[in-house]
């Protein structure tokens, strides 16, 4: 099995308040999330997500279950979404291969036995990034190329928040249960996402941030609207953002980052917005 699991348990912002650098880090950061031909997922007990990566290159990578979902297989009881990061590669699910090339989006329903993650090419290889949530309904397998999505623009220059955010699964564009994916890029001369911040009570959230180029960084914010953290992350590292948090961050250069989110509902307008001068 190439393969590897780590389980993150649920915290309290009251615990939180008490958490030092490295025990945030240790709580929230998603590291080494890509290796060459293996399989690297963190479970988490929020909302039982799943963030996973895998980046086959000398051969092609099964999708395998894993001890905490005492599960016959992976998706008896999920669906997953895929987005991929890398160079052209395919997906096989249950005899039927579907090809996608860089930030392309594949949505797989419960109930599919057989997934196997594939490159094109050594030299370029699949990227694939991984989220994963229970699922209590089977929808059809859908591919989402970059024509699909719903593209929305946010924020402006003079804030130093312009981007453009892109829907690949949500309910709008796929059915699905409960997970939704995105991809948001920062646009030059910009450094803040997701500003005004907010807290979603309703769903937990897991960003991945990418493109971010050599020598620079991106300063991830979370915590309750008054009671603040930071947590400084690299390129293809992600952050798993409580339900009780907000999720914001601002990097030394733009860059991109993937979100994920599960729970109560699908209604991603539901937020509580963060005035910005409220924050502390």
């Amino acid at each position: 099995m190439e393969s590897n699991f780590e389980v993150r348990y649920a915290a309290s912002p009251r615990e939180v308040k008490c958490m030092d650098t490295q025990q945030l880090r240790d709580e929230f950061l998603v590291q080494s999330i890509f290796e060459i031909d293996k399989l690297n997922f963190v479970y988490s007990h929020y909302d039982r997500y799943i963030v996973a990566g895998v980046v086959p290159v000398k051969k092609s990578i099964s999708l395998e279950t894993i001890d905490p979902l005492k599960a016959d297989y992976f998706l008896e009881r999920r669906e997953l979404g895929v987005i991929n990061i890398g160079g052209s590669g395919s997906i096989l699910v249950d005899g039927t291969t579907y090809n996608l090339e860089h930030k392309e989006a594949l949505y797989v329903g419960q109930g599919n036995k057989e997934v196997v993650f594939s490159s094109n090419s050594e030299d370029q290889p699949a990227k694939f990034y991984i989220n994963s949530t229970p699922s209590h309904k089977s929808y059809p397998i859908k591919k989402i190329g970059i024509e699909d999505v719903e593209v929305v623009e946010l924020g402006a220059p003079e804030t130093v928040n312009a981007r453009t955010l892109r829907k690949y699964i949500v309910n709008s564009v796929v059915d699905v249960c409960q997970l939704q994916m995105g991809m948001t890029t920062i646009k030059s001369g910009s450094c803040w996402n997701t500003m005004p911040a907010h807290v979603h009570d309703r769903r937990m959230e897991v960003y991945c941030y990418t493109d971010v180029p050599e020598g620079q960084s991106v300063c991830h914010f979370m915590g309750q609207p008054d009671e603040t953290r930071h947590i400084w992350m690299q390129n293809e590292e992600a952050v798993i953002s409580p339900p009780w948090s907000i999720h914001s961050g601002a990097g030394t250069s733009n860059y991109t980052f993937i979100w994920g989110m599960a729970g109560e509902n699908l209604d991603y307008s539901d937020m509580d917005i963060a005035k910005i001068t409220d924050l502390k």
